[in-house]
């Protein structure tokens, strides 16, 4: 047998013993929870590098069948207690599948009010009645569309209403809106702000592939995940994204002594800092000074730039997102522009 077949064949078997040595242990959730507590019952205690196999249901508590399974207010799967993890680490979660498990969801019909002046709300007056478009998606709900999601194709569209000029169809971006821990002490807020534990941080750069990083507060961690999006756009600005059940795989790592102060999130291209904060109690002036602040650390203190270089690669290659409207924001820096990390 040539070389080439045989360099072949060791790779199959290579691939075939990671793939078993792969397989996931999959956690049922049957309770479902609405606040980021460390007084919860523990679901799974889990290792560092084990695969989990888990699901979400909706913010409004539906599962991938549609069946109710929880009030709404984005119930949260959880909480994962994470072997060795203690207060002063960092959790590192590691999303290796984010995937829409259903072919439908639904949003808001319009912009939120915090989105707008009000100049434009008021002559846009019919859309912000308290009735506008009741029970078209559920009984004795109004404002709601319903998105269908073709899962072959991996677009959402919007089919009722219809525009007579615009065709609302567009590719699906999976995604999670709710990753956090249990905060410091006994705060135990719920799952609708975000803050320095993560949260309901509802950025669309969490999704397949991506690595969020979390402070640890408390023994364990204790992990929760919820708020499934199969797109949202930048801000949030309807409030919500296309709200779905999801299908998720994670891993997690424990880094010790990290001392983070808030969420980080690293995707193939972009290493982010997160400038968590609920929405409406500052400004995004403040979130933006969280995560330029957090990431000019992260520069020094990992990448071991000299301050002077950390803050001019922010200036000239630093991206802004902003992740909620008059809540959090992102600052990402190219992975291209970053010196080798140290061993």
């Amino acid at each position: 047998m040539n070389t080439p077949i045989l360099l072949r064949l060791a790779a199959l078997l290579s691939g075939l013993a990671i793939s078993r040595a792969a397989e996931p242990t999959v956690v049922h959730a049957e309770k479902f929870h609405r606040t980021f507590s460390a007084v919860h019952p523990v679901l799974k205690r889990i290792r560092a590098g084990e695969l989990i196999a888990t699901k979400t249901i909706d913010s409004g508590g539906r599962d991938e069948q549609g069946v109710e399974r929880a009030p709404g207010g984005n119930p949260l799967t959880g909480p994962f207690f994470v072997e060795g993890a203690e207060p002063g680490d960092a959790l590192l979660v590691h999303f290796h599948q984010v995937r829409l498990n259903r072919s439908w969801g639904t949003t808001s019909a319009r912009l939120g009010m915090f989105a707008l002046t009000p100049e434009s709300i008021a002559a846009l007056h019919p859309m912000y009645l308290p009735n506008y478009l009741p029970d078209k998606v559920t009984p004795g709900k109004a404002n709601r569309v319903k998105w269908d999601i073709d899962l072959a194709r991996g677009v959402v569209r919007l089919t009722d209403p219809q525009s007579a000029v615009a065709k609302l169809e567009f590719p699906v971006k999976p995604m999670l809106g709710c990753v956090g821990v249990a905060p410091a002490g006994e705060f135990a807020p719920t799952s609708t702000p975000a803050g320095p534990y993560g949260g309901n941080l509802d950025y669309n750069q969490i999704g397949e592939g991506a690595t969020v990083m979390l402070p640890v507060f408390h023994p364990g961690a204790l992990l929760f995940l919820g708020d499934g999006h199969a797109l949202q756009g930048d801000g949030e600005p309807t409030g919500n994204g296309v709200e779905i059940s999801m299908a998720v795989q994670f891993t997690v790592t424990v880094k010790k002594a990290a001392k983070l102060t808030g969420p980080r999130v690293e995707t193939a291209d972009y290493i982010i800092s997160v400038g968590s904060q609920p929405e409406f109690v500052s400004s995004l002036d403040r979130a933006l000074q969280l995560a330029t602040s957090d990431m000019s650390t992260w520069l020094i203190e990992e990448f071991k730039m000299e301050p002077w270089a950390a803050h001019l690669l922010i200036g000239f290659q630093g991206k802004y997102d902003v992740i909620t409207v008059a809540g959090s924001m992102g600052l990402r820096i190219p992975k291209r522009y970053l010196p080798a990390r140290p061993r």
